[in-house]
């Protein structure tokens, strides 16, 4: 016969009565003992009368009882509400209860063996039995001395296994995963606790990848957890997470529907356990569920409500029986999983990503024709191994500017150079110009206002060009490239922002002025052109030069030589006379380039060419030198320079 010793603080009014009631259950009245509103844990008879133990230090009103039946079961779908200690069960309560689902699981006080024979134990798998007889030992006493008894023991057995591991999963991660989380610093907590000298410890090791430029202990994590009974490995937001918590919940009822569609058939299913960890349990066959009955729908519907925690569940026995490639493969594949909700919590409007991360358009993605660099050569007329020195800096600082006087072809070469660098592989390219008006709002990001669902307005934060072009970029493989035509028109530093870090750290990320952390691509390029008539490049800022490798191009007489080669326009007396024009300028900065030139029907077009780009460009430059201007008007330069 076991005794029930039912007792809580009845001094109250109400707890007197509570006494009373209790006493009042006779011999052969049956029991159930509840935990909570979500789990009986016993269902017993009466055995006989109530009686008091004064002696006992605490639970002085007892009652014997022999207990039939001490599986646990989940109530958590029949919605009793016990709110007071002792409550009467009409009979059909009392037989719903004992229908309820069981759930296996073990005592939460009872440590498992570490010499079971019946554990197989894969000599591939990174841990073992000692793994979990130390995880036991801080369970059982959760101090700094065992950790320190014990502490080459916890390295070789714990510690760095869970780290090669992690690390191991670190290298595997698609290309989303790995651009938006931290996969290398700072990522694995300590066993022993920051507690002001009380020589505390966790009776669990964990490690967490999260946004870079962000907290592993605030921010979305896709974690790894390992305590003596189990390994887990998901999504996670704590409850005093930063900004990303509430972005998560926001997306969450705002695209509730949206998610269902579109995340439960691959979260939904046996093995992944959604809500509080406290909730987790093992059925008889091994499978991990949560004892409250939640799943994905009622999750995603109020993840508030439980906990914000998403977790694939391995028991011990389970973990032991797998190799290192086995757990590394199936942590990955959990973070491919429940990536998608990392993005709820990083993204203001996610919906556009998680569709394209869940279905990558690999399908409508064609690779560019090979594009070399001696056809390049001969499109720009420049010298290959010219070229070769301009690409080769160009990957090294992953950004360069094309920059030389009017004419020169900046923007023409560089169109060609993003055609070699885009060769064979799957990016892109766009192009941007920049103006005097261009704001950070337009390039990185800003409120825009738009008409709202119920006729006012909404203010939401609005990628600009540069963060759509490297969300775009995230989905491909090969080299993407943005060109930004007259890049200094614009006021850069302000244009640039947080940008100006970027790109000289390129592994890095940073929050933007939204609070969304960023990073840029490994695979972008950014090519820029600079007019240097317009902005000499001494008055660019000295932060921008250093990030960026600066490609002079200047005029060049022998690609007028080779374009005309074929045309029949005899052009050696006009490149006498743009060398003279040149010569009086007297500015490289400001000197007349050769592409206004390169025409095919130069011998029809020069006058025109002349009278209409030179005169007024010589004009403007000779504005106080009328003398300098006319000696090059058009009628004393025609009989040079067109053949007779």
């Amino acid at each position: 016969m076991i005794e029930q010793n039912p007792q809580l603080g009845w001094s109250s009014k109400g707890g007197q009565s509570q006494v009373w009631q209790f006493a009042q259950i006779e011999e052969g009245d049956r029991i159930v003992a509840n935990r909570g509103q979500s789990e009986v844990v016993g269902i017993g008879t009466v055995t006989g009368a109530y009686y008091y133990a004064p002696e006992a230090e605490d639970q002085k009103h007892r009652l014997p009882v022999q207990w039939e039946d001490t599986t646990t079961r989940s109530i958590q779908h029949l919605k009793l509400k016990w709110v007071k200690t002792l409550l009467e069960l009409d009979a059909e309560e009392f037989d719903a209860i004992a229908q309820a689902p069981k759930l296996e699981q073990e005592s939460p006080n009872q440590i498992p063996p570490v010499d079971d024979t019946s554990t197989q134990v894969n000599p591939d798998c990174p841990f073992n039995l000692t793994t979990f007889d130390l995880l036991a030992k801080l369970h059982q006493t959760p101090k700094k001395k065992v950790y320190d008894d014990y502490k080459q023991d916890f390295k070789s057995h714990l510690e760095e296994p869970f780290q090669h591991l992690m690390l191991d999963v670190a290298a595997q991660l698609p290309a989303p995963i790995a651009e938006l989380m931290e996969t290398r610093s700072r990522i694995f907590a300590r066993i022993l606790k920051n507690d002001w000298g009380q020589g505390g410890a966790w009776d669990f090791y964990w490690g967490a990848f999260y946004p870079k430029g962000g907290k592993r202990t605030e921010d979305a994590q896709l974690f790894l957890w390992m305590s003596y009974e189990r390994l887990e490995c998901g999504f996670y937001i704590g409850q005093y997470g930063s900004e990303q918590r509430q972005r998560f919940l926001e997306n969450c009822r705002t695209y509730q529907a949206d998610l269902a569609e579109l995340l439960q058939p691959t979260l939904d299913r046996e093995g992944i356990v959604f809500g509080s960890r406290a909730d987790t349990a093992f059925r008889a066959d091994g499978v991990a569920i949560n004892r409250q009955g939640i799943g994905f729908p009622e999750w995603i519907a109020a993840p508030n409500d439980s906990d914000i925690h998403v977790a694939a569940v391995l028991s011990k026995a389970q973990v032991l029986s797998k190799s290192k490639e086995e757990l590394s493969a199936f942590i990955r594949e959990t973070y491919e999983q429940v990536f998608p909700l990392v993005l709820l919590a990083t993204l203001e409007e996610p919906m556009a990503q998680l569709q394209e991360y869940l279905e990558p358009a690999e399908d409508v993605i064609e690779t560019h024709p090979v594009y070399s660099l001696a056809q390049c050569a001969a499109a720009s007329y420049l010298d290959e191994s010219l070229l070769q020195t301009w690409v080769q800096a160009l990957n090294r600082k992953k950004q360069a500017i094309l920059y030389g006087p009017p004419g020169t072809g900046k923007t023409f070469v560089a169109q060609h150079l993003t055609r070699h660098l885009l060769s064979g592989g799957d990016g892109f390219s766009a192009l941007v110009q920049f103006h005097p008006a261009y704001t950070y709002e337009d390039f990185i990001q800003g409120i825009r206002p738009q008409q709202g669902k119920h006729g006012g307005l909404d203010y939401p934060l609005v990628s600009g060009r540069f963060l759509k072009f490297c969300e775009q970029a995230r989905t491909r493989q090969d080299t993407c490239v943005l060109i930004i035509d007259e890049i200094n028109r614009a006021n850069l530093a302000q244009v640039f922002g947080e940008l100006m870090y970027l790109l000289e750290y390129r592994d890095q990320a940073v929050d933007l002025a939204g609070g969304k952390p960023f990073s840029i691509p490994h695979n972008v390029r950014i090519i820029g052109t600079m007019n240097t008539a317009d902005r000499s490049i001494a008055l660019v800022d000295h932060a921008l030069r250093r990030r960026f490798a600066f490609l002079p191009l200047y005029p060049d007489m022998n690609i007028l030589r080779k374009f005309h080669t074929g045309t029949g326009f005899a052009v050696e007396s006009l490149i006498q006379l743009i060398e003279a024009v040149n010569q009086a300028i007297d500015d490289p900065q400001y000197s007349i380039g050769t592409s206004f030139f390169l025409d095919q029907d130069l011998s029809t077009n020069l006058q025109a060419i002349w009278q209409m780009e030179i005169e007024p460009y010589l004009q403007e430059y000779f504005f106080d030198q009328a003398d300098k201007v006319e000696a090059f008007e058009w009628a004393k330069i025609c009989a040079q320079v067109m053949p007779s």
